[in-house]
């Protein structure tokens, strides 16, 4: 068991709070950094080994269709999916702890927020990195694509693929943020409500954006502003998940 020195008093300097609550988190690094990426040394390992028996056993054309085809792998798609969970999880679980350790709701958000930016932050490097190496060796030797694939701009530069990265990785642990704060404060019959209440806006606004004929029009603005332009979006997305993070935790009470 780690032990956490965490300061009981309301009285300690606010930034230590945080810290305080960012250490809490941390804890167990297993869970946020040594498990993802272990699977994601699997995935890859799997998707290697998919690249090269096409590589050897397929034919040239075949060889090339393959590689567009793999343009559009999800592969390392669970990573964010992930992320998402571990927010839910980490902010479940440290709640009671946190105030109990007498820090406050707001200490204990913030802590969270800036534990979820520095792990996007972490987590964007490596993926960054791994799309560098995979465009330098043209997919790994074998036309693979795993972290270079179209949801990420096929020939976006490298340092726009960190970008890219770490808007997406915030984009999940934000949403997940929320999530979590409303089963902290509702529990499950709350976040069911919350969770259908917003499926109905969703299907309502596709609705509505289909019987105004307005697909071509949104197609067009996404394309208009590119990828760059569509991540930033999700960062005015994260901040807005985010906020309302805060305002349903600032009033949850710890429950059994």
């Amino acid at each position: 068991m780690t032990a956490l020195a965490i300061t009981p008093s309301h009285t300690a300097p606010l930034s230590r709070r945080i810290l305080n609550v960012v250490r809490l988190h941390l804890a167990n690094p297993f869970t946020i950094i040594g498990m993802p990426l272990m699977i994601l040394g699997i995935i890859f390992a799997a998707n290697w080994a998919i690249w090269l028996i096409i590589a050897i056993v397929a034919k040239p054309a075949d060889v090339a269709d393959a590689a567009e085809g793999l343009s559009y792998s999800g592969a390392s798609f669970w990573i964010f999916v992930y992320m998402m969970v571990v927010a839910i999880q980490a902010m479940n679980l440290t709640f009671s702890l946190a105030l109990g350790f007498s820090s406050t709701r707001r200490d204990f958000y913030l802590g969270s927020v800036l534990t979820f930016l520095g792990l996007s932050v972490f987590y964007a490097a490596i993926f960054g990195t791994l799309a560098a190496i995979e465009q330098a060796t043209n997919g790994w030797g074998l036309n693979g694509r795993m972290f270079t694939s179209i949801y990420f701009g096929l020939d976006s530069p490298i340092g726009l693929r960190y970008f890219f990265a770490f808007c997406a990785f915030v984009f999940f642990f934000f949403i997940g943020a929320a999530i979590a704060s409303t089963y902290v404060r509702w529990k499950q019959r709350g976040l069911l409500a919350c969770l259908v209440i917003a499926g109905f806006l969703l299907i309502g606004g596709a609705a509505l954006i289909s019987l105004t004929g307005s697909w071509p029009a949104v197609g067009s603005f996404f394309t208009t502003i590119g990828f760059l332009g569509g991540f930033s979006l999700s960062l005015v997305v994260s901040a807005l998940a985010g906020w309302a993070g805060y305002l349903v935790m600032r009033r949850a009470t710890p429950r059994s």
